[in-house]
């Protein structure tokens, strides 16, 4: 058994380890990130400090949402100058890799494409500067601080704790549509999938099980209508279902590896170093992948990996405005011993 887990450890490393090395920053850590913050609070009014800066003890800092809201925390990008504009996109960027910052900026994007299939009658406005900012004490090279960033299907939250990132979960995307299938003047091109990779990769897993394997990993008929524990400051307790990484072939496991890589290379170099060597350290053996739902597009599915030290869920299950099903996607990387810097008991 012990050497079982070495060669998983070790396959592990070596295929996420040669993932999507281009998108990376040579410098992305804490210490850019407290900068960039702080060069963020140095272009906004004492007023808008009043709204932006809340302290880091408040109950505010673990609310988090992935849903449209009528009123959210912090300074909303809308009301920023150019010149605030510039600084909130430089410390977005310090928060993740380039890939990530690409899909963070397309699902503000998606929002105009919402606004227009919704005929700008929708329940709420869609518009892609209502993204909204939060900082949770002052960054600085000692102490705490925490920074949210957030709004429809984008939630980044994070804390750095003496020039260390501490915590960066919750870490939310989603996308509606999940593929851009209306034209739309001004909007992203028909047959975009801004989260195309969390998608797919996960088809090609679930579709390459044997029947045996099928039955382990696949855990329901019907895909959940959405992630579990959404918007609570935790992440659902720890439940092992769904079929071991070490129970797959060596393709699947490339394939699961793939996929995990996926999420690890929206953030920066240091953050995927830390989540890889977490993953070893409680042995990737363990993790384990489960569904729920169809195995082919168009119809509501769900998967989830876990492991003692991450949990990634994602669902697929709403149609978008122009009635696609199954076409508007959730999916969340948590950390199991406790989101927000906030340490959880052992299981």
């Amino acid at each position: 058994m012990k050497r079982r887990s070495v060669i998983c450890s070790l396959l592990f490393v070596s295929l996420i380890a040669t993932a999507g090395t281009a998108y990376w920053r040579a410098v992305a850590t804490g210490a850019d990130m407290s900068d960039r913050a702080a060069a963020f609070l140095a272009t906004l009014t004492e007023e808008q400090k009043k709204t932006a800066v809340m302290d880091y003890e408040s109950p505010k800092r673990v609310g988090w949402h992935f849903i449209p809201k009528d009123f959210r925390k912090g300074l909303q990008i809308k009301h920023m100058n150019k010149a605030q504009k510039k600084a909130a996109l430089a410390l977005l960027r310090s928060t993740l890799s380039e890939v990530g910052y690409n899909k963070a900026t397309k699902i503000m994007e998606l929002e105009h494409i919402l606004h227009v299939l919704e005929g700008g009658k929708g329940r709420f406005p869609r518009e892609t500067d209502r993204y909204y900012y939060t900082l949770f004490g002052m960054p600085g090279d000692k102490g705490k601080w925490g920074l949210s960033i957030e709004g429809h299907h984008l939630s980044l939250n994070f804390v750095v704790e003496d020039g260390q990132i501490a915590s960066t979960t919750p870490s939310f995307l989603g996308a509606n549509p999940a593929t851009v299938k209306s034209e739309v003047d001004g909007g992203l091109p028909v047959g975009t999938r801004v989260l195309a990779k969390e998608e797919q990769l996960a088809f090609d897993l679930v579709n390459s099980l044997t029947d045996e394997q099928a039955k382990t990993a696949i855990i329901a008929e019907k895909a959940p209508k959405e992630i579990r524990a959404a918007g609570e400051a935790q992440p659902p307790k720890d439940e092992h279902v769904g079929i071991a990484f070490a129970d797959l072939n060596d393709e699947q496991r490339k394939t699961m590896k793939r996929l995990v890589g996926v999420y690890i290379d929206n953030m920066p170099k240091q953050v995927r170093e830390l989540r890889i060597s977490a993953i070893v350290k409680a042995g990737p053996e363990n993790v384990r992948f489960a569904w729920a739902g169809a195995t082919k597009p168009g119809i509501g599915h769900y998967y989830r990996i876990q492991g003692p030290s991450f949990l990634i869920e994602f669902v697929n299950t709403q149609p978008d405005p122009a009635g696609n099903l199954a076409n508007h996607i959730h999916c969340v990387w948590r950390d199991m011993n406790g989101d927000f810097a906030i340490p959880l008991a052992s299981n």
